[in-house]
């Protein structure tokens, strides 16, 4: 399975429809129920914070299994709780909670106890992860049928805590926004018996002025590790010196030479390490117009980049200062609103845009959003950015069409991170290492 689906709360109301509500509010009771017992089995005081709709049902449905299994259970934060279950608002919620509502959701979050969520935790949209008003600090979130968006795009995600899915008898569905799963990477192909290294995969890499070479050394690093077989540099001449020490396996030559090497490129990537001048945007936008190769633009080739009718597929790679900067935005209102930004991004720029952060962000136009959510918090780290764009430009390089091409590499690019020998101290060198491993 390629991918899991990501529900809104549009999409859960239709997956529900025709169902019979009762059954399905005594399942999620009970599986709520469950989560507490297994997880905090020496837990005997549960308080539940109710509020008027199905998810305050769902909530009181836990109460009275819990009191069945001999817990004392109480509608109210009083008592000193082992557990809290957070039943206060659903899927359906939208906006700031009014006065009274944060009252009780700041009170669940000051309670210094465990806090079971269901199905959303209270004050986090679910169709997009906004949070603009309180919100609860689930230490786990129970959620019914399927994880919803809101669960997995920040800023909801940092609030959700461990998330478990319970089954409440409702069939799958397809939905706008999904999860990418580890078997997106038996797309990316593999290097067969007849290939050459230029079939199986060449990739040119733009950037590194002086001062700023550690970039694309990276990126071009990345990009062999990800499998490509040919991999060229195009670099100033006065930073020749530096990346012919750090570099091996890669061409080196001169930026006056980059039509020459993208003759033999099957995708480009351009950014890293390349600078603000005048003399560079210019080269980037030439590029860009001009190549008809599919390509990776990042770092400072997002600088002041404008729309254009390119030849061939673009992949954007923005963190949530970059892509600020291209919509006019603080990188603050990014991080509030990833779903939107990256979408708005889209809108703008007509090519796939991926959004970098916990929480990756991949979309395309006519396309939902693809999330990501491999990679460790040790990702951030100087570096890394310049790591996936390789990834990224090997996998274009092979022929994956773009959006799969940014899914796969973000997804690469976590799970080596994860498998890299150790999470302090990691370094983006060690996330290169390990990408033969995520890919084996």
């Amino acid at each position: 399975m390629l991918y899991e689906p990501l529900y809104t709360a549009d999409e859960m109301r239709a997956a529900e429809q025709g169902h019979d509500v009762e059954a399905m509010m005594e399942r999620a009771g009970r599986a709520v129920a469950d989560a507490v017992l297994l997880r905090y089995p020496d837990a005997r005081r549960i308080a539940g914070v109710c509020g008027k709709g199905a998810n305050g049902g769902d909530g009181r449905i836990a109460l009275r299994a819990l009191a069945e299994s001999g817990r004392e259970t109480s509608e109210q934060l009083e008592g000193n709780p082992d557990v809290v279950i957070d039943a206060l608002f659903g899927t359906g919620f939208r906006g700031e909670p009014r006065q009274d509502a944060a009252g009780l959701i700041e009170g669940i979050n000051g309670a210094g106890v465990p806090v079971v969520s269901v199905d959303i935790p209270s004050g986090v949209d679910s169709s997009t992860g906004e949070v603009p008003g309180a919100a609860v600090r689930a230490d786990v979130t129970v959620t019914m049928h399927g994880r919803k968006v809101g669960l997995l795009v920040a800023p909801g995600r940092f609030h959700a805590g461990d998330v478990e899915v319970a089954d409440i008898g409702l069939e799958g569905a397809e939905t706008e926004h999904r999860l990418v799963t580890d078997a997106i990477l038996r797309l990316v192909p593999r290097r067969s018996g007849g290939d050459t290294k230029y079939t199986a995969g060449s990739v040119l890499v733009v950037g590194g002025s002086p001062g700023l070479t550690g970039a694309i050394c990276l990126a071009a690093e990345a990009a062999f590790r990800a499998d490509a077989g040919y991999v060229a540099v195009a670099v100033p001449a006065a930073s020749l010196p530096v990346i012919e020490t750090l570099l091996v396996e890669a061409v080196k030559a001169p930026r006056e030479r980059v039509d020459e090497l993208a003759k033999r490129a099957s995708a480009f990537a351009v950014g890293p390490g390349l600078g603000r001048g005048d003399e560079e945007h210019a080269l980037a936008r030439r590029l860009l117009a001009d190549l008809e190769l599919p390509a990776v633009v990042d770092a400072d080739a997002l600088f002041e980049l404008e729309p254009a009718d390119w030849p061939a597929p673009r992949v954007l790679t923005p963190h949530s200062g970059e892509l600020g900067r291209l919509l006019g935005e603080e990188s603050s209102w990014v991080d509030a609103h990833r779903l939107d930004a990256v979408r708005r991004a889209v809108d703008r720029y007509r090519c796939v845009v991926l959004l970098k952060g916990p929480g990756t962000l991949v979309t395309a136009p006519g396309e939902g959003v693809l999330v990501c959510d491999t990679g460790t918090a040790a990702l951030a780290t100087a570096g890394t950015g310049d790591v996936l764009t390789g990834v990224i430009a090997a996998f274009l390089s092979k022929g994956m069409e773009a959006r799969l091409a940014a899914a796969a590499g973000a997804v690469a690019h976590g799970r080596a991170a994860e498998l890299a020998p150790h999470q302090v101290g990691l370094v983006a060198s060690d996330v290169i290492e390990s990408l033969p491993l995520a890919l084996g």
